[in-house]
C-alpha cells in the first residue's frame, strides 16, 4: 500500500508540473459543443468519454489491445499479457462498432483503422447490467485483407497465449476467421489454510493445512468463422459460427492437516477439473430507414457439453485407507437461446432507444456419482426497456425504464420461482466550460441465480462439509448512484468521483449446521451496501515520450444476512508508467487488488506487477517482459462465518515469470470495414460446478 500511495503522490506531483509547463507544448483546439483536450484528445459527452488515438500511439501499437493500453485511459487497467481489461477490479465489456467482442477480437483490430474509443463508465439500459463498456469505432481500412499472428510463451512454466486472424474481402462482403489457444498446464501452486469450526454445543475444532505442493491448469481454445455484408447507411448483415473447448481446468492440492483435538495428522488430496465444448451460432441484421430510424435484431444460440469433477480424500498419514473419500461427477448438456430487437430514432439533440429481448436456458445435469440421477432446469427471461436522451445547451439528460421477468423451475421437483423487476436509469450532465464536467448517474440491474446456486442436489465437499442449492431463490436487484467530476487541463485529464451501491436482496452463501453436517446453501440476504471514493489522473509528463496514469480507490461496505452483520474497508488502485523512444517502448504496471466482502467472506484478488520492453520493426513486434517482478501471486479468502472462521491462501510458483512475445501484422489490397452490430442477445450458457474447498 505504501508503494501505491508513493506512486500516486509522484503522479500527482507530475500532474502539477505538467499543468504549469503545458501551455507551450499543448496543441490548439477549436470551440465545440463538447469539451476537447489534446494529447490524447478526449471529448466529454453526456453518456461517454471519447478518446482519439494520435499518430504516435497508432505507430507504437501492433493491434487493438496494445492501442487501448497505450491510450492510458484514466480508471481503466489494461494488461495485454494476461488479456484482461478491468476498472475497479471489475471486468469491462468490450465492443467493436457497438458489437460485443472478445479480447481476441480486439487484438485482431488494425490500429490504423481505429478512429476513436468510446469509454462508457455508466452504461445505459441497452447494455443490460454491464459494469463499464469500451467501444472501438473502426472505419474502412485501406487493406483488402489482413493476417495477424501472435505467440507468447513464459520461460519458466507452461503458460502462453497464441492466436491468429485472417480477413478477406469481396465487394461488400467480408470473410473472417479467428483461432486462439491459451496454454496453462500444471503450473506449480500451493494452498495454505487454517480454519476453526464451532459446533452448536460450543465445541471447537481447528484444522491447519500445510502444503505439500500441487498444480493448476486451464488449457482452452476458441475458433470463429464469420461473414458480413455492408451496404453503407442502409443494411448490415453479420453471421458467425464459433466454438470454444476447454481441455482441462484442473487444480490439485496435496497437504498435511493437523488437528487441534490431538488426533493424528491427516494427509489430504483435493482435485477438481472442468472440461467441455461450447459451440454456437449468431446472426444479426440492421436496417436503416428514413428520418434517422434504425431497427436492429440479433439472434444467438449456444450449447454446452461438459463435465465437472471433484475428488477429495483424507487418510491418516500412517495409513493407506481413506477415512474420507468424496467423488462428485456432473455431466451437463445445456442449451441457451437469445433474441433482441432494438428501435432507435434520432432527432437534433435527442435520441429514443427502445428494445425487447428474450433469453432461455434449458439445462440437463446428470449426477454420475448419484447413480445417474438427472435434473432438468428451465430458465426464461424477458426484458423490455425504453430510454430517451436530450441535450439542452450545457445540460444533457438521459432517462429510461426497463422491466425484467425471470422464471426458473426444476422439472423433477417442480420447485422454482418467478419474479418481475423494474430497472430505472437516469443521467444528468452539466458542462460549464471546456475544462470541467459534472455527471450524476443512477443505474440498476438484476442478477439471476446460477444453476449451482439453485440445484438442490447435495454435494459433499470434505468429511463433514456439504453444499446444497436453494431452488426458492429470487432474482436480486442492484442500484448504483455515481457522482463524478471530469477535469481537463492541457496535459492532464482525469476523474474524481463518489459511488454508492446497494443490493438489498443480494444472493449470498448461507452456512449452518444440519445435524453433523456443516451445509453451505444460498439465500436472498438482507443486502450489501458500499461507498467508493476514487481519483483517476492521466498525465502526459513528456508528450510523446513519457506518460503516467493511475487510480486510487477507497471503499467501505456492509453486508447483512441471516445471523450476521459484517463490515469491510480497504484501499486499492493501479499505477501505469509508459515511456517510448522511436521503435522502443517500456511499460511498468502495479496493481493492488481490492478486498471484496460478499456474504460472510472477504476475497482479495490478484495483486499484479509487470515490466515489459517492446520493439517494433515494420510488420513485426517483439516484447520481453516479467510478470510479477516485485509482487507475488497470492489470492486470499477469509471466512467470517460464526460456525467456520478460516483464512486460505492460494499461491503460484511461476512468479516472477519472464516471458517473450512475437507478433506479426500483414495487410494488403483494399477491404470494407467490419459490421456495425449495435445490439447483442444474451446467450450465456450455464455450467454446473462440482463443490470444492
Amino acid at each position: 500500500m505504501k508503494n501505491l500511495i508513493l506512486a500516486l503522490s509522484l503522479l500527482s506531483s507530475s500532474a502539477a508540473m505538467a499543468a504549469t509547463t503545458a501551455e507551450a507544448d499543448s496543441l490548439g483546439s477549436q470551440q465545440l459543443d463538447e469539451i476537447v483536450v489534446s494529447a490524447p484528445r478526449v471529448v466529454r459527452k453526456a453518456d461517454m468519454d471519447v478518446f482519439y488515438p494520435n499518430s504516435s500511439i497508432v505507430s507504437q501499437s501492433q493491434n487493438g489491445m496494445l492501442l487501448l493500453r497505450n491510450m492510458m485511459i484514466p480508471a481503466l487497467t489494461v494488461n495485454d499479457v494476461t488479456g484482461s481489461v478491468t476498472t475497479g477490479g471489475q471486468s469491462v465489456q468490450l465492443r467493436i462498432n457497438g458489437r460485443e467482442a472478445t479480447v481476441e477480437q480486439v487484438r485482431n483490430l488494425l490500429p490504423e483503422t481505429i478512429r476513436r474509443i468510446e469509454w462508457i463508465d455508466n452504461p445505459g439500459l441497452r447494455y443490460n447490467g454491464a459494469t463499464a463498456v469500451i467501444n472501438f469505432i473502426v472505419s474502412n481500412p485501406a487493406a483488402g485483407g489482413s493476417l495477424m499472428v501472435e505467440a507468447g510463451q513464459a520461460l519458466n512454466c507452461a503458460w502462453g497465449p497464441y492466436w491468429s486472424s485472417v480477413k478477406l474481402n469481396n465487394g461488400r462482403s467480408q470473410w473472417g476467421a479467428t483461432v486462439n489457444y491459451k496454454l496453462t498446464n500444471k503450473i506449480g501452486s500451493h494452498r495454505e489454510y487454517e480454519e476453526t469450526f464451532t459446533y452448536p454445543d460450543g465445541r471447537r475444532l481447528t484444522r491447519t493445512e500445510t502444503s505439500l505442493g500441487g498444480h493448476m491448469g486451464d488449457n482452452n481454445g476458441y475458433a470463429q468463422f464469420d461473414y458480413s455484408y455492408i451496404k453503407p447507411d442502409t443494411t448490415v448483415i453479420w453471421a458467425a459460427v464459433y466454438g470454444s473447448k476447454r481441455w482441462s481446468g484442473a487444480t490439485l492440492y496435496d497437504g498435511i492437516m493437523s488437528m487441534s483435538d490431538g488426533t493424528a495428522d491427516i494427509a489430504l488430496r483435493d482435485y477438481s477439473d472442468q472440461k467441455g465444448n461450447t459451440p454456437g451460432i449468431s446472426a444479426y441484421i440492421e436496417q436503416h430507414f428514413a428520418h434517422n430510424q434504425v431497427i436492429a435484431v440479433d439472434c444467438q444460440a449456444s450449447f454446452y457439453d461438459g463435465r465437472s469433477l471433484h475428488s477429495y480424500t483424507e487418510r491418516v498419514a500412517a495409513d493407506d485407507i481413506p477415512v474420507t473419500d468424496v467423488n462428485t461427477s456432473i455431466r451437463d448438456r445445456n442449451r441457451a437461446y437469445g433474441v433482441e430487437a432494438d428501435y432507435i430514432k434520432k432527432w437534433d439533440g435527442s435520441r429514443l432507444t427502445a428494445g425487447v429481448s428474450y433469453s432461455a436456458n434449458r439445462n440437463r445435469s446428470v449426477y454420475e456419482n448419484m447413480g445417474g440421477e438427472i435434473f432438468h432446469q428451465r430458465q426464461d427471461r424477458v426484458y423490455l426497456f425504453a430510454e430517451y436522451y436530450r441535450r439542452i445547451r450545457k445540460v444533457t439528460l438521459t432517462a429510461g425504464l426497463g422491466v425484467q421477468y425471470t422464471s426458473f423451475r426444476f422439472r423433477e421437483t417442480g420447485r422454482g420461482s418467478e419474479s418481475w423487476n423494474l430497472r430505472p436509469q437516469f443521467t444528468a450532465t452539466y458542462a460549464p466550460s471546456q475544462s470541467s464536467q459534472l455527471r450524476l448517474n443512477f443505474t440498476s440491474w438484476q442478477s439471476t441465480p446460477s444453476l449451482s446456486e439453485t440445484n438442490a442436489a447435495p454435494q459433499q465437499i470434505d468429511g463433514f462439509q456439504w453444499r446444497i442449492g436453494n431452488p426458492e431463490l429470487k432474482t436480486s436487484s442492484s442500484y448504483m448512484l455515481t457522482l463524478r467530476y471530469n477535469y481537463n487541463l492541457p496535459r492532464v485529464t482525469g476523474t474524481f468521483g463518489v459511488r454508492a451501491f446497494t443490493s438489498p436482496d443480494a444472493i449470498a452463501p448461507y452456512i449452518a449446521w444440519q445435524g453433523d453436517r456443516l451445509v453451505t446453501t444460498y439465500e436472498n440476504s438482507r443486502g450489501l451496501q458500499n461507498i467508493n471514493i476514487f481519483l483517476s489522473p492521466q498525465i502526459d509528463v513528456i508528450p510523446g515520450w513519457f506518460n503516467l496514469s493511475g487510480t486510487l480507490r477507497y471503499r467501505a461496505e456492509r453486508m447483512r444476512g441471516t445471523g450476521y452483520r459484517l463490515y469491510n474497508h480497504n484501499w486499492s488502485g493501479e499505477v501505469t508508467a509508459m515511456g517510448t523512444y522511436r521503435d522502443f517502448s517500456l511499460i511498468v504496471q502495479y496493481t493492488r487488488a481490492a478486498a471484496d466482502l460478499w456474504g460472510e467472506s472477504i476475497t482479495t484478488g490478484e495483486s499484479m506487477s509487470l515490466v515489459a520492453l517492446g520493439y517494433r520493426h515494420r510488420v513485426w513486434d517483439f516484447m520481453f517482459g516479467v510478470l510479477c517482478p516485485f509482487t507475488r501471486y497470492d489470492r486470499t479468502l477469509v471466512s467470517l462465518n460464526r460456525y467456520n472462521t478460516s483464512e486460505t491462501h492460494l499461491r503460484l510458483d511461476m512468479a516472477p515469470m519472464p516471458m517473450i512475445r512475437i507478433s506479426c501484422n500483414l495487410q494488403w489490397g483494399r477491404q470494407k470495414r467490419g459490421a456495425d452490430k449495435i445490439v447483442n442477445a444474451d446467450v450465456e450458457v450455464d455450467r454446473s460446478t462440482a463443490g470444492g474447498r
